[in-house]
This record gives structure tokens, C-alpha cells and sequence, in this order.
């Protein structure tokens, strides 16, 4: 035997012993089930209230996912200058408006000037919108009109500006004077600004995978040392594909359902791919067509 090949059996043993090892010791534990996420059968949130149908984030698209009914809504929220949470998704409202500045840099007055539908066209290629104003809406105001809707809340401001700093405290303090705890899951692009919330939160509001988490998680499920994956969220809003990684594997519904965390897909608009992905274990699916979700067959 030569001396590379016992190099070679050595590392392997090593690294055999050690997922042994780690396997011994270390056992996978369950979240605890949230409040929020109790559903006996597969669920449709309206993303920014159904993007394809009314303008987004705008009280018509709200309007126009409630009537097929949806069981609640996927919104962003940003701060406004004056400190008020609206439900908006980009820093800025220049691409979307007939307007133009920062979310940041303008009161909640000023940003309710502007035509958030300026730009909006339906499926037939119209656009409705441009001669009336179709404002912005604060996230109290839609926490308000909808208490029987499951919310999913995402943190767009960063957690490194001066917005995003105040984001957590300010989002904690809305849900708790209101009393819907039951009805709210926190997420964000940036894992930082979900354990800030949590802070506040004390795990008593449901939490969503962060993009941090998310790779953490298909990382450890694409090794050999899944069983050492700590979950500290409640629930995987997950793209189809992200870079090199297909989150629409059975395989992973399934490692992250042991561990009593549901999966929901984002962005699925087409009726074969809604159908597939419930089949295969998600919780539900965030549609910009709830329209189109609607006719999700019956037997999921």
C-alpha cells in the first residue's frame, strides 16, 4: 500500500469518526409550532397583495387578493422619514411613481402624494393607473382592515442604516399594542435584522429564514453533518432557484419538516408549478396571481 493511499484511508477514517462522533452527541431539535403557522391544509399569500392584479403594496391589490380569498399577505415594509412602516419594497419610489427620492427621505404625507400606480399594467398590457393617485398604505392600516389574515412581514431597511436600526423595536411595538401576535411571521433579507426583532419578540411571534439562514440550512442538508443544523426560525419562504442551489426538493420540504419547520415557495404565479410544490410537501405558495391560485386543485 502506498504511502498516498494511506494518507487517504487515514482522512477517511478520521472523517468517519467524526461524524460518528457528532452524530453521538448531537441530536436535531425541533421548533416549537407557532400559533401562526396552524393550518390543516395548504395555504395562499398574496405577494405585496397580488403585484400581477392592482398596483403593489397598494390598497387595491389588497382588496383584489381578499376576493379570492387568500389566507393572508407577503409585504415589505420600509420607514418612512417620519418614522411611520409602510408597506413598500424598494429604497426608493422612483421606478415606480411619477414622483422620486428615498422611502427614508420622505414623511408618510408626501410619499401619500404620489402614484404608487403610475407605472402599473394590467395582464393585458393597459395601464389604468396613470391620471389618479393610488397611495401608499402603512402596515397599521392593513393589520387593521384584515385581522383574520395570516401576515408574513419582511424587513427591507438594513440593519447597518439609521431606518433599519429603528425598524425591529418600532415593528415589535406595533404588534404588541395591537394584539396580533397570532396572526404575524417576521422575516427579513438580512438574518441580523430577524434576531433583533427577536430580541423584542422573545420567540413569541413565528419567524422566517433570513437568505443567511436559508444557504446554512442547504448547506447542511447537502453534507453529511445535517443532523448538526439547529433551526432558530419557524418557517422557509423559499425561491425555486437561488445561484447554485434548487430549493424545490422533496428531499429538502422533507429534512426541514423533521425539524417541524414548513416551507412556502415565493413568486410562483403559474398554476402546474403551485399544484407540484404543494404536492410535494410546501405549506403553501406567495403568488402575485391569486387569481390563478384560486383554482389550485382541491385534493391538496
Amino acid at each position: 500500500m502506498g504511502k498516498k493511499t494511506k494518507v487517504a484511508l487515514a482522512i477517511a477514517a478520521a472523517s468517519a469518526a467524526a461524524w460518528a462522533g457528532s452524530k453521538a452527541i448531537s441530536k436535531p431539535q425541533k421548533r416549537e409550532s407557532k400559533e401562526a403557522l396552524q393550518f390543516e391544509r395548504p395555504i395562499i399569500i398574496a405577494q405585496h397583495g397580488g403585484a400581477a392584479l392592482a398596483p403593489a403594496h397598494s390598497r387595491l391589490a389588497f382588496e383584489q387578493a381578499s376576493k379570492h380569498n387568500v389566507d393572508g399577505f407577503a409585504v415589505s415594509v420600509r420607514l418612512t422619514k417620519d418614522e411611520e412602516i409602510i408597506a413598500f419594497h424598494d429604497a426608493t419610489v422612483d421606478h415606480i411613481t411619477n414622483g422620486a427620492g428615498a422611502v427614508k427621505d420622505l414623511t408618510l404625507e408626501e410619499l401619500q402624494q404620489l402614484n404608487i400606480g403610475y407605472y402599473f399594467e394590467t395582464i393585458d398590457g393597459t395601464r389604468p393607473y396613470e391620471e389618479e393617485t393610488v397611495s401608499v398604505v402603512t402596515l397599521r392600516e392593513l393589520f387593521e382592515a384584515y385581522p383574520d389574515k395570516l401576515f408574513i412581514v419582511s424587513i427591507q431597511d438594513s440593519p447597518d442604516t439609521y431606518e433599519g436600526s429603528l425598524m425591529p423595536s418600532k415593528l415589535w411595538r406595533l404588534i404588541e399594542e395591537l394584539d396580533i401576535q397570532y396572526q404575524i411571521l417576521v422575516t427579513s433579507p438580512y438574518s441580523e435584522q430577524i434576531d433583533r426583532f427577536n430580541l423584542y419578540a422573545q420567540n413569541r411571534i413565528a419567524l422566517g429564514a433570513g437568505e443567511g439562514d436559508i444557504k446554512k440550512a442547504m448547506t447542511a442538508f447537502t453534507s453529511q453533518f445535517g443532523h448538526l443544523y439547529h433551526p432558530k426560525v419557524d418557517l422557509f419562504v423559499l425561491p425555486l432557484k437561488s445561484g447554485v442551489f434548487n430549493y424545490d426538493s422533496p428531499r429538502f420540504v422533507k429534512f426541514l419538516e423533521d425539524l417541524n419547520i414548513p416551507t412556502i415557495y415565493s413568486n410562483i404565479d403559474d398554476l402546474m408549478a403551485m399544484n407540484r410544490l404543494l404536492r410535494q410537501g410546501a405549506m403553501g405558495i406567495i403568488t402575485n396571481r391569486p387569481d390563478i391560485a384560486a383554482l389550485i386543485e382541491e385534493t391538496n
